[in-house]
């Protein structure tokens, strides 16, 4: 995987982009001290004896050890506020609808909120568009989560009963990853997310398309495909919308076939691995909540998945 797709050092947001430069400046100042620190010692253990003369009186202790650092944390702490925007209400910058997420055991419950009103359910997904300020609103129905997209922004915790906002805006288009960053039990570690950022428009055009129904099997395979998903008891925990799965257990597969990956950024997104992920999901992420459809003979399987990935 690229390494800049989860990179703190490669904002692609507003707010990581303010992290960013605060980092810079700490590091700045913390390099300039331990210079001055060595210089310091340097002059102590080999200057000429006037210097280490100086260098031991009170004036340096009081000086360096209490004043400098009074000043330059004072300081510090004033560019950090101007830089973070402490004070200001960034919510106040939103344009649009509020977007949900919703930490599960082990994936993201995406869902959107149309100009008009309409809800539409994604997941283990977040689009944005570029240069407009989006509110996400952060919530879990089990355990703790935290919601961390590195190029994005900050890091923010998702506690049981409460609603935290976290304003973001992404400042260039293109694709990064991000993970939940609190301890959530067994498959923690696959709970990950790919955040796309796309022209204003594109997203405008994106999500009107996403809050269509899923689109009909065009093939008799796909067709075959649906009975069989159908069959199997699938739609219990899923939903499709236009079908008759409207289960609210697992992630909504309306639109499936769209993503950039599969199961919580754990696979990616195609045939083979809608058909791996069915049968083997206990093996490839194991305690997750969805069982294991053993029963399924190959061709049924390759069925199912031909279904799965034609719902784009």
């Amino acid at each position: 995987m690229n390494g800049d797709l989860q990179s703190a050092l490669r904002p692609a947001g507003r707010e990581a982009g303010a992290v960013y430069d605060l980092l810079l400046a700490v590091t700045g100042l913390s390099a300039a001290i331990m210079l001055l620190v060595l210089i310091l010692i340097a002059a102590a253990m080999w200057g000429p004896a006037a210097w280490r003369e100086r260098l031991g009186r009170e004036w340096l202790v009081y000086g360096g050890g209490i004043v400098l650092p009074i000043i330059l944390l004072s300081g510090l702490l004033g560019y950090g506020l101007v830089v973070m925007e402490a004070g200001a209400s960034r919510a106040s910058r939103v344009e649009g609808p509020p977007i949900a997420i919703i930490g599960k055991r082990w994936w993201w419950k995406v869902d959107y909120t149309t100009p008009s009103g309409t809800h539409v359910a994604s997941a283990n997904e977040l689009r944005l568009p570029v240069g407009r300020p989006v509110a996400l609103q952060l919530t879990t129905d089990d355990v703790i989560h935290s919601f961390w997209a590195p190029k994005l922004a900050g890091k923010l915790d998702m506690i049981p009963g409460r609603t935290n906002t976290l304003t973001v805006e992404a400042t260039e288009p293109g694709i990064s990853r991000g993970q939940c960053a609190e301890y959530c039990g067994g498959a923690h570690a696959l709970m990950s997310f790919f955040v796309v950022a796309m022209p204003a428009e594109e997203y405008d055009a994106w999500l009107r398309s996403e809050a269509e129904p899923a689109k009909s099997p065009s093939s008799a395979t796909a067709r075959r495909g649906e009975t069989l998903f159908l069959e199997n008891g699938c739609g219990g925990c899923h939903t499709v919308r236009g079908t008759e799965a409207a289960g609210t257990i697992g992630p909504d597969l309306t639109h499936v076939g769209g993503r950039h990956s599969l199961a919580a950024g754990t696979m990616a997104n195609d045939a083979e691995a809608f058909a791996r992920w069915i049968r083997e999901n206990q093996h490839i992420k194991p305690d997750n909540l969805m069982p294991a459809y053993r029963n399924l003979e190959p061709d049924e399987l390759a069925a199912i998945a031909t279904y799965l990935e034609g719902l784009d």
